[in-house]
């Protein structure tokens, strides 16, 4: 028996894994590693064939997930010097609805040979938005059919959900639905790889399963209603038990402990949406604190002990998050992602020389020159749909704008509006909650860009009027996943206790700078005015393009 003992937390994000070892009673990191998956987001061309993917698709290659996990256990064990038989317990969050369709023993459909050249046969990773269409027949029927469940995400599902994406393979790819004998979860399906046992972690299946714990899935008699090919979907596809974040899932098995060089037995806890971890790894337990994941896009969370049904959110969920409490969840399907678009494809190449000669980065540079303004300087207003709108308006079919340009606008500018314009996203989603009984009185942030970008974080604040802080645990989301051991491991009776005693004071506080939130309060007004105008009016320019794209792109492949 040593003295120290030990959590690992597993953050599988969009692009790679990080694994963080926590000192167990202190919550203090004490070692870290990440890995990027090898094939990274499929978007283009299946892996190692020249099948192209459709506008709109976002795969990945599951064995990306178990080749990184193998690396990046080992390397953050070197890194902190912590021996395997200290490590006490393994948690981890995941992307969703990230969806892997398996054989009966959990193998990949993507990884047999009859179904490794479909595209519908790999992973459907979380920003897959090529189910809209099979979002808008759920709604439609959800809402003729006045059923309950629909309120509690409210009041449309976006294209992202588990049974949207579901229903696209069996639209298109019918005999993959067939070959499928589940359809699971990416974190679900790594927590059987390792400890042999097959569950359902109850984030995920509430937040983008459509399952609630007083009900379940949606009844049968809806599932045949929408497709007679769905019938007995729960019993059979979506079967395994649902299980409460924190609950132990089972011991690591000799054959998984020999992969991550852990210990066998060693306590699994169940998945958690990789977002959502970072509510207890922010040590927000309580109601009235809003938690902001900042990275390629952005999930606003809070937690309530009252159910207030706010419309256009993601979900409103008993247990979603801290067991006990209901879960209230929106986001932002693009922000990090619109930052890196546009320094990748929009700015001159001269950006880059500069900053190359001062040893910077083109974000650095662009930042230092987008600090100097003054809210409303630049004369421009931007929309924050380049990756489609997933709160309040649940439609992955709208798209990005830019107004005001002119021959005077610069990059520095274009940089700011669009901040600016994921700031006032969020600020529609704050006035949202609030309408609706759910009081926001701070902002905890968190993530790779508020961690990164100082301008922004202040935006945010100005924007919202609202005191920003900024989270203590640099890697948010992998410590909660260290939290989840932890309780796995026995040594907490809750989430919420192993966020009290783990969770440390934030490390800085952004305050709203009065004048420029009163110079946003006007802006926001404008930016109201176009958002309402483009995704609750009639006029469809946006939805015309795109689909004048789908039929461009499909009169090229013929």
């Amino acid at each position: 028996m040593h003295d120290k003992q030990f959590v690992i937390g597993l953050d599988f994000g969009t692009k790679s894994v990080r694994a963080l070892i926590v000192d167990l009673h202190s919550g203090c990191e004490v070692g870290t590693a990440v890995r990027a998956y090898a094939d990274g987001v499929i978007d283009e061309h299946l892996p190692g064939t020249t099948i192209r993917l459709e506008p709109d698709w976002a795969l990945q290659n599951p064995n990306d997930y178990v080749e990184s996990l193998r690396q990046v256990i080992p390397d953050a064990l070197k890194q902190s010097g912590v021996r395997a038989d200290d490590v006490i317990g393994l948690g981890i969050d995941f992307t969703s609805a990230t969806i892997i369709p398996t054989t009966g023993d959990g193998t990949p459909l993507c990884a047999l040979d009859q179904w490794k050249t479909h595209p519908h046969a790999w992973v459907k990773l979380w920003k897959h938005h090529a189910a809209q269409p099979e979002a808008d027949r759920i709604n439609e029927l959800a809402r003729a059919r006045s059923e309950a469940w629909l309120r509690d995400y409210g009041g449309k599902i976006s294209s992202e959900f588990l049974h949207c994406k579901a229903r696209q393979i069996l639209d298109e790819a019918p005999d993959v639905f067939a070959a499928a004998d589940k359809l699971l979860e990416a974190g679900d399906w790594l927590v059987w790889q390792l400890t042999g046992v097959l569950s359902r972690n109850a984030c995920a299946a509430g937040h983008r399963a459509l399952w609630q714990k007083t009900r379940g899935y949606p009844g049968n008699d809806f599932l045949r209603a929408l497709d007679p090919r769905l019938d007995r979907l729960n019993e059979t596809k979506l079967a395994g038990q649902v299980i409460l974040q924190g609950s132990r899932v089972g011991g690591l098995t000799e054959r998984a402990a020999r992969w991550i060089g852990l210990c066998p037995g060693t306590p699994v806890a169940a998945a958690m949406i990789d977002a959502h971890a970072a509510l207890p790894g922010a040590g927000v337990t309580e109601s009235g604190r809003m938690v902001m994941i900042l990275g390629t896009s952005t999930v606003h969370m809070m937690v309530d002990s009252a159910k207030h049904p706010v419309p256009g959110i993601s979900g409103v969920i008993a247990d979603g998050i801290i067991p006990g409490l209901v879960a209230y969840e929106a986001g932002q399907a693009g922000v990090g992602d619109i930052f890196e678009w546009f320094v990748e494809h929009a700015v001159p190449a001269d950006y880059f020389e500069r900053a190359a000669s001062r040893g910077i980065g083109a974000f650095r540079l662009l930042e230092e020159q987008a600090a100097q303004q003054k809210p409303g300087e630049h004369g421009l207003l931007a929309l924050d749909w380049w990756n489609g709108n997933r709160s309040v308006l649940a439609d992955a079919n709208v798209s990005g704008m830019l107004l005001g340009a002119t021959l005077a606008t610069r990059a520095p500018d274009i940089y700011r509006a669009l901040i600016e314009a994921t700031a006032f996203g969020t600020q529609v989603i704050i006035e949202t909650f609030e309408a609706h009984g759910a009081r926001v009185n701070e902002i905890v942030a968190c993530g790779g860009l508020a961690e990164r970008n100082a301008l922004l974080t202040q935006i945010y604040a100005d924007v919202t009027g609202r005191p920003l802080h900024l989270s203590a645990a640099q890697q948010t989301s992998a410590m909660g996943a260290a939290m989840l051991a932890a309780v796995a491991a026995g040594t907490f009776d809750s989430l919420a206790d192993a966020a009290k005693q783990m969770a440390q004071p934030p490390r800085k506080i952004y305050q709203p700078v009065q004048a420029h939130h009163a110079i946003y309060r006007i802006l926001f007004q404008e930016y109201r005015r176009v958002h309402d105008y483009f995704g609750y009016g009639e006029n469809s320019v946006m939805k015309n393009l795109r689909e004048i794209k789908r039929r461009a792109h499909c009169d090229a492949r013929a």
